[in-house]
């Protein structure tokens, strides 16, 4: 079995998805949904977004890709020096794992780097236009096939109002790939 690439991300109307290594915004219902969509999973992601979230992540194993050689990762944290070999280490934990999803989790270059291997997305697309310095790649929106959408208010703990929005790559032919 092959795992599907799988990417979670937050976008905001501007496009931002990170401020000063950190997310421009609080939406608790949004990590609700990070954590249920990518329990039990390998998560990919760069050491800048593994700084910003400051630790592992339980019931999920992380594999930070970097060029800082410097960098010493907590205990039971896989190190990535490109993106290749965060990819093969992803599929085995996966297998070790009994998981048929690898989660990309961020950030930008680690987005930009696959989003054109990337089999599904889910989205949450934060109704708000902060300042950021982080931001997701271009994508030809032409290429995914819209599967499911739930508009959300502002809840208890939820900075704005956002749209949690699942997507699948169509083939080249039009018709979505199985997932």
């Amino acid at each position: 079995m092959i795992p599907k690439l799988v990417l979670v991300v937050a976008i905001a109307e501007n496009g931002v998805i990170g401020q000063a290594n950190g997310l421009p915004w609080h939406i608790s219902s949004d990590l609700k949904r990070f954590r249920a969509l990518t329990i039990g999973k390998p998560l990919i992601m760069g050491r800048k977004t593994f700084e910003a979230i400051g630790r592992a992540l339980p019931g999920r194993e992380t594999i930070i890709v970097t060029r800082d050689a410097a960098f010493t990762p907590p205990s039971g944290v896989y190190i990535a020096g490109s993106i290749e070999a965060a990819l093969d280490l992803a599929r085995e934990r996966a297998q070790a794992m009994g998981s048929d999803e690898i989660i990309l989790a961020g950030g930008g270059e680690v987005f930009a780097a696959l989003i054109d291997r990337v089999d599904r997305m889910h989205v949450t697309f934060v109704a708000a236009s902060p300042e950021g310095d982080a931001f997701f790649p271009p994508i030809d929106w032409s290429q995914w096939r819209e599967t499911q959408r739930e508009e959300h208010q502002p809840q208890k703990n939820d900075e704005a109002a956002f749209s949690f929005v699942d997507f699948e790559r169509r083939e080249k032919s039009g018709r979505v790939v199985p997932a």
